[in-house]
């Protein structure tokens, strides 16, 4: 089987009785739907069903994904303890995220439930008001049943946030010498050059196309000139372009990388990274998925015998997709409103959080001040 092939991972009968229940509901409670007072034609259900497919577009389809999980398992706790979902009840709410919290039983199908993170717990109830408002509901966060519940959550169990760990230019100069020069270590040499040049995301980097318009679920274009590539992303809060110039030598230039991937696998049309077939011989018409992006950064950090000194689990943990923007902005050593710009950071504060490694007191205040 090949390595773009997704693993299924079979859920336990209850899990998919609420899952189907949930989908029920979401169909019999679509927030977007023709008053009750005008009849319906032709051309106002097609009106309809356009405006649920731009409702759906308001939000990225990881996020819709993660919402929609939330609202299931909110759903199947309520029914465990005898209420139910709908309308909100800031009461229930606050006992839910209370659960989440301890890990008294929030995650009944497990033997040794844990508690959630806190971020997680936010995630849950930004996932919950999203829930309400396609229902035609209004969830106050600020109501004291769940303000006062979460704010003492924050105040008893924030920790630092766990940051993935930043892959360095010669790291990923190690990792890139791992990948054979076949159709498929072609493919991936452009993923991980491109990813890390660009900083981008992995989502990104899967949702380019060849060109403007190529396919509808595409994130963006690319342009290839002499001086470089420019990519021009939907990114999650804004169109932006990303500037990728030419590398000192061809080995490792990741705009090579993208014209070899592109001329090997004689792709001129739609999605930019793309499966092979069986025999690796050709490439397919169908996109990668994201998590190919994760994986193959784990396992070029293996084979590249990177932090070797610790536990094989413990080195997949410390690296994620996230480890390519982190090493740019912790490599590159330039001014820190070129890698903001890069990154497409609204502020030098976001950026800063990517550097792991950078000089911390190079301005010291407290010479300067005079001690």
């Amino acid at each position: 089987m090949s390595s773009e092939t997704e693993k299924s991972t079979s859920a336990p009968s209850d899990e998919l009785d609420d899952a189907s229940i949930d989908e029920r509901e979401e169909e019999e409670s679509d927030g977007i739907a023709l008053p009750s007072h005008v009849a319906g034609s032709g051309t106002l259900d097609r009106l309809v069903d356009t405006a649920r497919d731009y409702a759906r577009a308001a939000a990225s389809e990881n996020t819709l994904k993660a919402y929609a999980k939330d609202w299931a398992h909110f759903a199947r706790w309520c029914r465990m303890k005898g209420a139910e979902p709908l309308p909100p009840s800031p009461d229930m709410i606050g006992l839910y995220l209370a659960d989440l919290a301890s890990g008294s039983g929030c995650t009944p199908s497990r033997s040794a439930p844990r508690p959630l993170s806190v971020s997680t717990i936010d995630r849950r109830l930004s996932g919950l008001a999203w829930n309400y408002a396609q229902r035609g509901f209004s969830l106050d966060r600020k109501n004291r049943h769940i303000a006062t519940v979460l704010s003492g959550i924050k105040r008893k169990h924030m920790r630092p946030p766990v940051q993935k760990e930043a892959i360095l230019a010669e790291e990923i100069l190690a990792m890139v010498a791992t990948l054979p020069y076949d159709l498929r270590g072609l493919r991936d040499r452009a993923i991980l050059l491109l990813g890390y040049a660009g900083g981008l995301r992995r989502s990104e980097i899967v949702s380019l196309d060849v060109h403007k318009d190529d396919t509808p679920d595409a994130g963006g274009w690319i342009e290839i000139f002499d001086k470089g590539a420019l990519l021009t992303l939907n990114a999650k809060t804004r169109w932006r372009e990303v500037e990728i110039g030419r590398g000192t030598k061809e080995q490792t230039c990741p705009v090579h990388a993208l014209e070899q991937w592109l001329l090997f696998a004689k792709i001129d049309f739609g999605p930019v990274f793309a499966g092979t077939s069986r025999d690796g011989k050709k490439a397919t018409e169908t996109r990668l998925n994201d998590k190919h992006v994760a994986r193959l950064i784990k396992r070029t950090v293996l084979d590249a015998g990177i932090r070797p000194e610790l536990p094989e689990k413990e080195r997949l943990a410390l690296f994620s997709g996230h480890s390519l923007r982190a090493g740019l902005a912790s490599s590159a050593e330039v001014d820190e409103r070129y890698v903001q710009k890069q990154l497409g950071h609204a502020s030098a504060e976001m950026t800063r959080r990517y550097q792991r490694r950078r000089d911390r007191f190079r301005v010291n205040l407290t010479k300067a001040a005079g001690l």
